[in-house]
C-alpha cells in the first residue's frame, strides 16, 4: 500500500498544478518525489502535503483557486488527491477565518468526490466541531453518494486510520441527524459507513446505539433491518440484550457445553482448530439463538486476548439441543500475528457462555 504514492503519481499531481498556475516551479515537490523510498503510505502522505505548503502561494484563497482549478484537469484523482485534502485542509486552518473554515469544507466536499475526504476532514472537526457538523448535516442531502458517504463516514467516532475526534467520542448524539437523515439512503456506500458509523459508537454508549436502531426499524426501509444488524454487530458479539431482541433472537434459558477440541496441539501456520458444542434450549417456548466462538490467543506479553466470531444462528424447540462444529485456520494472515502458547476456546449462545475449552498451538518445529 505505501507504493499507491509514488513518483509517478507525484509528477502526475505536479503536471495538474502546473496546468493551473504554469509559473510554478515545485522544487519541494521535486524533493519530495526523491525521498518517497523507505517511507510508508501516511508518511508519504504528509511529505507530499508539505511540500504543497512550501510550492504553491501563501494564503488560503490561492489555494482553493489552484486546486479548484485542478479538480478540471483530466487525470486530477485517485491517490494523489489524499496529500492535496491534506493541504486544503492546513491551509484553511492556517488562515483561522470562518470564511476560510467554510470555504475549506466546501472544497473537501468536492474532492471526496475522486478521492475520500474523510482523513483530511478529521482536523476540521476536531478544530470547530459544531461548526463543521452543521457544514456537514447539509452533505446528507447531496445529489453525489460520495459527498453523503462523507457526511457518515468523516464523522465515525473510531474512523480507521485516522485521527480521533475527542467531541465525537464525548457527544455520541452529535451525529445523529447525519445517521438519521442516511439511514434510508438508496446506496449500498452510504448505508455501509452508516451501520459502521453505529457499530462505532457501541464503544462508547449502548444505550444510545440501540434506541437509534429501534427507531430506525419502527420507520424502516427495505434495507433497513441489514443496517441495524451491521451496526449493532459489537453489541450482538457481546450478547447485549436489547441488540439481541432488536435483531430477532430470542431465548434466555441456554445451555453451552464445553467445546470437545478434535485438534489439542495445532502447528502454526499449517493445521487448524476444530472443535464441536452442544446447546441447549432448556425453556418451554422456542429459542432463536445466536451462536458465536471467541478464541483467547496468546500474545506476546503471554497474556490472553479475546476474539469473537460468528458461528451459526439457530431455531431450537423447547428441549431442543443442536450440536455445531468449527474450523478455525490459523494460517498466515496479514491481519492478525500468532504466538505459540496456550490457548482457549469458548462457545456462546445469546451470550450465555460454555466452560473454556483449552488447546495449544506449536510452531510447525514443534517448539
Amino acid at each position: 500500500m505505501d507504493e499507491l504514492i509514488n513518483p509517478g503519481l507525484v509528477d502526475h499531481l505536479g503536471s495538474a498544478v502546473t496546468a493551473v498556475e504554469p509559473s510554478l516551479e515545485l522544487p519541494a515537490l521535486t524533493l519530495a518525489r526523491s525521498a518517497l523510498e523507505g517511507r510508508r503510505l501516511r508518511n508519504r502522505v504528509d511529505l507530499v502535503r508539505d511540500a504543497l505548503r512550501a510550492d504553491l502561494p501563501g494564503g488560503f484563497p490561492a489555494a482553493e483557486r489552484i486546486v479548484d482549478g485542478a479538480l478540471s484537469v483530466p487525470g486530477f484523482s485517485g491517490w494523489m488527491i489524499w496529500p492535496v485534502t491534506e493541504f486544503v485542509t492546513a491551509r484553511a486552518l492556517e488562515d483561522g477565518s470562518t470564511p476560510a473554515f467554510d470555504a475549506g469544507m466546501a472544497l473537501l466536499s468536492r474532492l471526496t468526490v475522486e478521492l475520500s475526504s474523510e482523513f483530511a476532514i478529521r482536523d476540521m472537526l476536531v478544530a470547530r466541531p459544531e461548526r463543521a457538523l452543521a457544514i456537514i448535516g447539509t452533505w446528507t442531502g447531496h445529489e453525489n453518494e460520495h459527498v453523503r458517504r462523507l457526511a457518515s463516514e468523516g464523522t465515525r467516532a473510531y474512523l480507521p486510520w485516522a485521527k480521533r475526534v475527542p467531541w465525537l467520542i464525548a457527544n455520541p448524539g452529535g451525529t445523529s441527524g447525519i445517521m438519521d437523515a442516511l439511514y434510508r439512503d438508496p446506496a449500498l456506500y452510504v448505508r455501509r459507513s452508516v451501520a459502521n458509523h453505529l457499530n462505532d459508537l457501541s464503544r462508547v454508549d449502548p444505550s444510545f446505539v440501540t434506541a437509534t436502531a429501534e427507531r430506525w426499524l419502527s420507520d424502516p426501509a427495505a434495507d433497513t433491518p441489514w443496517v441495524v444488524r451491521h451496526g449493532l454487530r459489537t453489541l450482538i458479539k457481546k450478547a447485549d440484550p436489547r441488540a439481541l431482541a432488536l435483531v430477532g433472537y430470542s431465548g434466555e434459558r441456554l445451555r453451552v457445553d464445553r467445546p470437545e477440541v478434535q485438534t489439542a496441539v495445532v502447528r502454526l501456520h499449517e493445521d487448524a482448530l476444530t472443535f464441536t458444542a452442544r446447546v441447549t434450549n432448556e425453556d418451554d417456548t422456542d429459542a432463536i439463538v445466536a451462536i458465536d466462538y471467541s478464541i483467547g490467543f496468546q500474545r506476546s506479553n503471554g497474556s490472553i486476548s479475546p476474539k469473537t466470531f460468528k458461528l451459526a444462528s439457530r431455531r431450537l424447540a423447547p428441549g431442543e439441543s443442536v450440536v455445531v462444529s468449527k474450523t478455525h485456520s490459523f494460517r498466515r494472515i496479514t491481519t492478525r500475528t500468532y504466538y505459540p502458547g496456550p490457548h482457549v476456546v469458548t462457545v456462546q449462545a445469546n451470550g450465555t457462555r460454555s466452560p473454556e475449552a483449552d488447546f495449544t498451538v506449536e510452531d510447525a518445529g514443534g517448539a
